[in-house]
């Protein structure tokens, strides 16, 4: 099983979404900024390393929102989806192939990958 951290950011109303590059797995499918926890790091610390490296963002990292495991076909991951927000910066395009701002109303309009479905699920719930 893969650690994998994500960031749930918020501004005015809507939150940040990621699509992932085309040649990557799940190419073009929609997700949170985020990625793997890498050995000797903690989640936060891989959340804050993840953010620097595909936006160019420094985020504080605040509670924990939602975590979950998903099986895809190719990999495990238990995924932990922090509450974050940008401390400095400008969000860049380093890796993904794009970025929106989105409300919750606007979830179905984008197709997301299989193990933010649960995370899509609440989000709609609350708000």
């Amino acid at each position: 099983m893969v650690e994998v951290v994500a960031a749930l950011i918020w501004d005015k109303g809507r939150f940040m979404i990621c699509q992932r590059p085309a040649h990557k797995a799940r190419g073009l499918l929609w997700e949170f900024v985020g990625g793997k926890v890498e050995p000797g790091e903690t989640k936060a610390q891989a959340l804050v390393r993840e953010c620097r490296e595909e936006l160019d963002v420094t985020v504080t990292v605040r509670d924990e929102y939602m975590n979950l495991t998903h099986v895809y076909p190719d990999i495990t991951v238990h995924l932990t989806l922090f509450n974050a927000a940008i401390a400095s910066g400008t969000p860049q395009l380093l890796e993904h192939a794009d970025l929106k701002w989105i409300t919750p109303g606007e979830i179905p309009q984008y197709d997301f990958c299989p193990a933010d479905e649960e995370i899509l699920r609440r989000l709609i719930a609350e708000n």
